[in-house]
């Protein structure tokens, strides 16, 4: 018996595979970039960008997120949208 070939090698999905992204602001409106696993987030849908941003926005603000933006490619879908209080 033959082992199982190796999985295929991982490769981050394409802008076409998965167009939603959330723009993150500062206050001002400025982009802020963030480290880790929050870093560069894409979405296949509005539904899955929407539950990301629900459960991470605490973490997001935490690190100097003030608003979001939501984009399905370079269409600015809606946002500002605060994440404070």
């Amino acid at each position: 018996m033959n082992p199982p070939e190796a999985p295929p090698t991982f490769r981050r999905p394409s802008v076409e595979e998965r167009p939603w992204a959330w723009r993150l602001e500062d206050a001002a409106g400025t982009e802020v970039g963030v480290e880790g696993d929050l870093a560069d987030q894409r979405f296949a849908n509005q539904a899955d960008a929407e539950s990301w941003v629900g459960e991470t926005w605490a973490d997001l603000a935490a690190l100097g997120v003030d608003q979001v933006v939501l984009f399905e490619h370079d269409r600015r879908v809606y946002g500002p949208m605060s994440l404070h209080a």
